[in-house]
């Protein structure tokens, strides 16, 4: 059994990471099973609430289950995760109509709340900063690869198998994972005597909510100035006001205002929320571009964006065997924006005739920045959090990272929609605005258009990409300058978990 004043052995790393896994792959590996599922379900007017009801619970639940960790014992709360994440994985499999699909998919993703933050919470107070640069910069990895991965695995299981195996994949993992923590990982803490922030936690996901529905209806569903929108984006303004308010008073506070108080903190939370918006926006608009306008199918235009993938995990590897060994991490965001902002600038030179080989070798300078943003992100949050706030600052990081990658969707979706607009009825008058927004258009439906509605309509999904890289490279400016904030406060280099054994109580 793995004691926490030894060396945290490579399995009790992996058995942690396997959550990690689960989470990250589930996020994406639903996506090429839908047309399959709508075919044996039915339900197509409620397709994107597959994909939304999950993303819903997991940003709600995620600050929750950090929380829990905290006040109750981390090792406890991450099997939990695992129990509740597995149980809706099997109830997904074995859905009957669509309804029963959205709701055991909500299920599952309270379950995957915990899953990400209950492995940083507990990787922070088992392994120190200082030597934890390797096993974050092998979460860093993960990201980037689940979204190639994800499709691809999707794809294979729903056509090799039945898509309900795209559920009953993560049991064994899961049960893997249950397994090696359970028996391998022996963690104390001192539990606190205390009840989760009910209202506050009320509050929080009621701007959780609001966000989430105006990242995913906004310029889709609803204008942007309709009142729906409008509503949404009040309500979660009045909730975060309100929010704030009550966790100032509250005794144990879902996120602690107390942990804001710390510089490099509040730093490293803005630049998450800042590179998630800047990551997922290009991950999710560069394959447009690489299908409607280069001709190329989803999983090739996904492939073509390996050099993205591969700048990000190189630099995350590379950064987390420097910091590992003793390097300094102050430098790396700095270098991370600034590369991040000149890669994105680069790719607005891509035209509708670039070579494909010079667009997805562009993307690599854009992927290498992130990665530099995303590894110290990490190390700094679990620096600057006192051990009993882990899983509290754990579970801030990634709610931000994905907040900001929704939000990032959304608005540079946005100008990507109105930039695709103007250039097509530019270019085709009153004809150009029937294909406005092209989400009714395939790349397959493409070419059966006339020549010029073909190369109008190529045009303005590039017009469309420029807008999202430059707002990409706002955002990359951004986390540039917020870096400069970052102080080269030492890494701690004994885990919180081994610093006082004696005042250890409760077993987790």
């Amino acid at each position: 059994m793995q004691d926490e004043r030894a060396p945290l052995s490579r399995v009790a790393i992996v058995g942690l990471l396997l959550g990690i896994i689960l989470a990250t792959l589930d996020g994406t590996i639903v996506g090429t099973a839908l047309p399959t599922i709508v075919g044996d379900l039915g339900g197509l007017d409620h397709l994107s609430w597959v994909l939304t009801a999950y993303l819903l619970t997991t940003s709600v639940a995620t600050p929750i289950w950090g929380k829990i960790g905290d006040l109750y014992g981390r090792k406890g709360a991450y099997l939990s995760s695992i129990a509740v994440f597995l149980a809706g994985s099997v109830l997904c499999g074995l859905a009957q109509d669509m309804g029963q699909l959205i709701a055991f998919r909500a299920l599952q993703g309270i379950g995957a709340g915990g899953l990400f933050v209950g492995a940083l919470s507990m990787l922070g107070v088992l392994m120190p900063p200082a030597q934890a640069g390797r096993s974050q910069a092998m979460i860093g990895v993960m990201l980037p690869a689940a979204m190639i991965g994800g499709p691809l695995l999707g794809g294979f299981l729903t056509d090799q198998l039945n898509w309900r195996w795209v559920f009953y994949v993560n049991v064994p993992v899961g049960i893997a994972a249950l397994l090696i923590v359970g028996l391998g990982i022996r963690l104390r803490t001192e539990r606190i005597r205390a009840r989760v922030d009910a209202f506050g936690a009320a509050l929080l996901t009621a701007a959780i909510l609001a966000l989430t529905l105006l990242a995913s209806w906004a310029g889709v569903t609803y204008a942007w100035s309709s009142p729906q929108i409008l509503l949404l984006a009040a309500v979660a303004a009045a909730a975060l006001a309100l929010f704030v308010r009550v966790e100032r008073r509250a005794p144990e506070p879902v996120i602690p205002p107390r942990l804001f108080g710390d510089r490099n903190f509040t730093a490293a939370q803005l630049l998450s929320f800042l590179v998630g918006a800047a990551m997922l926006a290009a991950t999710s608009y560069l394959p447009q571009y690489m299908q409607f306008v280069r001709g190329f199918s989803s999983t090739a235009s996904g492939l073509l964006l390996l050099p993205l993938m591969l700048g990000m995990i190189g630099a995350q590897l590379v950064i987390g065997r420097r910091v590992g060994n003793g390097g300094r991490y102050r430098r790396y965001p700095i270098i991370g924006g600034a590369l991040g902002t000149a890669g994105a600038l680069a790719l607005l030179t891509v035209g509708m005739d670039t070579p494909t080989a010079i667009t997805s070798a562009l993307t690599f300078v854009l992927g290498t920045g992130l990665g530099c943003v995303m590894q110290p992100t990490m190390l700094i949050t679990m620096n600057s959090a006192a051990p009993r706030d882990m899983g509290a600052a754990s579970g801030t990081t990634t709610l931000l990272r994905t907040v900001g990658g929704s939000l990032g969707i959304a608005v540079l979706g946005s100008v990507f929609t109105a930039r695709l607009g103007t250039t097509l009825t530019d270019r085709l008058g009153t004809d150009g605005q029937r294909l406005t927004g092209g989400h009714a258009l395939t790349p397959a439906l493409l070419g059966e258009l006339p020549a010029p509605a073909r190369d109008a309509f190529r045009a303005a999904v590039t017009s469309g990409l420029h807008g999202v890289l430059l707002g990409s490279a706002v955002l990359c400016a951004l986390a540039f300058g917020i870096s400069w904030l970052v102080r080269e406060t030492p890494l701690r280099t004994t885990a919180p978990a081994r610093q006082a054994p004696a005042q250890e109580s409760a077993n987790a």
